[in-house]
């Protein structure tokens, strides 16, 4: 009976390591809470001070403090450490806020993190900047974009759409209040068009004018037209559509003067014209040329975007642009439009000239990042502005049919835009499906 009994405990025993080790890698949000969360808050609760020390995150005290140490607490004069003053475990990781003393700033903590990580045993560290004198320091117990889980109440709101997961466990947003233009790079197959898939998606569920420029002859996009409020499918199309923006884009200006402000947002809601988002999808096809009377045409288109990428954000107009290079090759007025586009995306690229081109002129640190993404992680991309910040984010799965009924279901919320009315495509309805006949007799009882 002794050894029944001994045989059973060593085979829970066994079955118990087995549903950890399994979990840990099928199930990386579920270990995580189990066994990730207490041994790292433990580990980080008995080291954190040492830790601190031997990464060089520590200051000497005050004249006071050292002072009242050696007199009234009668013990060794040891060096200050940021004070914690929260921890917060959370579904992916863990969320510490540190009070920094005297001497120190974030970025001492930024480039300690990869030791933070190594001596914590987490996947990463992230060091935030929350107000002067404090940071958070988010680790991640797993690596999240592995297999991408949005956070939950992530919706589309007021010119807020969640794209993508940051590496942290947040949501990467494209806010155009904030960012008004973008540029989305990157080779083929590597994500590009998942994450414009994404961003339409997302954007069809708020009252603004979907714009599309799909020059493959409206092949990724034609495919929204329920939701599309103009679409251009060749380069004519495109020359008259932007001379349209443009047009608008003045009118728009003289609504502004005509009632003493200098924002559409500053507008009465009655008056407020609907916010448009241009959506290009492959930029180089709208600036080479064939032929030297294709020069005229895309004379205009250039200094039509360039126009509306300077002077549109006032009155709610903006640029997504999608490519695979957007560097000087492409002609007069390239670096000119690349320079107006604040937020920048990079996927896979073929090569390390595109990541530059994208990159260099607002997070430099981050080409190499961009460089080494692995083939095998369509979607993931580093996302910089310029403001100098950048992360690694990857876009979630989402199905064409997805995204094609959430253009049907939300096609009321296209706005009332008689300029944009020409370029309207045309929404084809849908075929019944018929049932295929039966090969045999249906047998009866």
């Amino acid at each position: 009976m002794a050894d029944l009994a001994v045989w059973f405990e060593a085979s829970g025993a066994i079955a118990g390591a087995g549903g950890v080790t399994y979990a840990k890698y099928k199930a990386p949000r579920l270990y995580w809470a189990a066994v990730g969360l207490p041994m790292t808050w433990g580990r980080f609760a008995f080291s954190y001070r040492n830790t601190m020390d031997v990464c060089g995150l520590t200051v000497q005290p005050s004249g006071l403090r050292a002072f009242m140490s050696r007199r009234v607490a009668r013990h060794e004069v040891r060096p200050v450490a940021p004070k914690i003053r929260r921890v917060r475990g959370t579904s992916t990781g863990l969320r510490v806020t540190l009070r920094l003393p005297a001497g120190l700033e974030p970025a001492d903590l930024a480039a300690a993190s990869e030791r933070l990580r190594h001596a914590w045993g987490v996947h990463s560290v992230h060091v935030i900047a929350k107000k002067p004198g404090y940071v958070e320091l988010r680790m991640t117990g797993h690596d999240l974009l592995h297999r991408v889980q949005m956070p939950k109440k992530t919706a589309p709101l007021d010119l807020v759409v969640p794209v993508a997961l940051r590496d942290d466990g947040t949501a990467y947003v494209r806010d155009y209040r904030e960012i008004p233009h973008a540029l989305t790079l990157g080779a083929n197959q590597s994500g590009k068009s998942m994450y414009q898939r994404n961003l339409i998606k997302g954007l069809a569920q708020l009252p603004v004018a979907l714009v599309g420029m799909d020059c493959k002859r409206g092949v990724e996009q034609s495919r929204y037209a329920p939701r599309l409020s103009a679409l251009a499918t060749n380069p004519d199309d495109a020359a008259s559509l932007v001379d349209v923006l443009v047009a608008e884009m003045e009118d728009r200006f003289d609504l502004l003067a005509k009632h003493g402000v200098s924002d559409l947002w500053e507008l009465p809601e009655e008056l407020r014209p609907a916010p448009v988002v241009v959506l290009v999808d492959e930029i180089a096809e709208l600036f080479l040329t064939s032929s030297k009377k294709d020069e005229e045409r895309r004379e205009r288109i250039v200094t039509g975007l360039i126009r509306l990428a300077q002077l549109s954000r006032a009155v709610g107009i903006y640029l997504e642009i999608c490519g695979q290079r957007f560097g000087s090759e492409l002609g007069k007025g390239a670096t000119m439009l690349r320079a107006q586009l604040t937020g920048r995306v990079v996927h896979r690229v073929n090569d390390k000239q595109t990541a530059e081109m994208g990159l260099n002129d607002v997070a430099p640190e981050s080409v190499p990042a961009a460089c080494t993404i692995p083939a095998d992680r369509p979607g993931q991309a580093v996302a910089a502005d310029a403001s100098g910040g950048w992360g690694r984010i990857r876009t979630p799965y989402t199905s064409v049919d997805e995204t094609v009924a959430a253009c049907r279901e939300f096609a009321h919320l296209i706005p009332d835009l008689p300029a944009l009315a020409p370029f309207r495509p045309a929404v084809s309805v849908p075929a019944p499906t018929i049932p295929p006949m039966p090969t045999t007799a249906p047998a009866f009882p």
